[in-house]
């Protein structure tokens, strides 16, 4: 199909129910189906994700999205897997794969049943998944989490670096770097390591009108300030962000001590244990 003649908003509402578009994804949805390099600076909830998404379903071959989070990469799959009738839609390529699973998603792939495929930075440097990703067809590749590309970014991963080398073995595809955290420092920093300084740039508003944000004096007490501000909203969930795993552990007990329904989620538990709290 030429993606000149694909009718984006029928595609839409028929994989995800949508009459219409959301602040720029349309834009970056022509920009990558067209086949030209694309770098998406979008806040959490502005519909990321689907920008790569539905290009990829209507897309021929598979898409490969590079994310750095096997939780996230579950996420992902789950919520494709929904909207078809068909399983192999979407996989995963990671280290928590066996030999059967892994026949299976070269299997799907190779029959054109996947159009997505997540795979994990470091999955992509074994010698047998890229001689088997050279021989089909790759519609483009997507770096989710742009910023693990920058040593300017907080969040840096070395394995990323590597990425436009390994890309580059895989032939002449696009590729869409994806973020929702970047100082223009990281952006150039993103735009060099990928080696697309021609991407179309798409930069969504940060401003979220349903969020409300307060920032408070931190005080010696911080675990009972903590403790307070759960109970007086009682019955409602939320998140605690903190800097190590150990505080993760040290808090999430604190509060359990408290009366407090909490769970640690860190990259230290094992597989099993963080399906489970998630």
């Amino acid at each position: 199909m030429n993606p000149h003649e694909i009718d984006l908003h029928k595609e839409l509402k028929k994989y995800f129910g949508f009459n219409q578009f959301k602040g720029l994804q349309e834009q970056v949805v022509k920009s990558i189906i067209t086949g030209n390099n694309t770098f998406v600076i979008m806040p959490t909830g502005g519909g990321k994700s689907l920008c790569y998404q539905l290009p990829a379903l209507v897309l021929e071959g598979t898409a490969i999205v590079v994310s750095p989070l096997i939780a996230l990469m579950k996420n992902q799959v789950d919520a494709i897997r929904s909207l078809s009738s068909v399983t192999g839609i979407a996989h995963v390529l990671n280290s928590s794969l066996n030999k059967t699973e892994v026949n299976q998603v070269k299997k799907d792939i190779t029959s054109g049943v996947t159009k997505l495929l997540y795979v994990a930075p470091e999955s992509l440097t074994k010698e047998e998944y890229l001689q088997f990703l050279n021989e089909v067809k790759i519609s483009f590749v997507a770096i989710d989490e742009a910023h693990c590309i920058s040593e300017w970014g907080h969040d840096f991963r070395p394995e990323y670096r590597n990425l436009r080398n390994i890309v580059r073995q895989l032939g002449d595809v696009p590729m869409i770097g994806l973020t929702a955290t970047a100082t223009p420092k990281v952006q150039e920093d993103i735009l060099k390591n990928l080696d697309m300084p021609d991407a179309n740039t798409f930069k969504a508003s940060f401003n979220r009108p349903n969020l409300y944000y307060e920032v408070r004096t931190k005080t010696k007490n911080i675990e009972s300030d903590i403790i307070r501000f759960i109970k007086q909203h009682k019955g409602k969930s939320g998140v605690i962000y903190c800097l190590s795993r150990k505080k993760v552990e040290e808090i999430a007990q604190v509060l359990q001590v408290n009366g407090i329904s909490a769970v640690p989620y860190h990259a230290g538990l094992d597989a099993k244990t963080r399906a489970k709290h998630q």
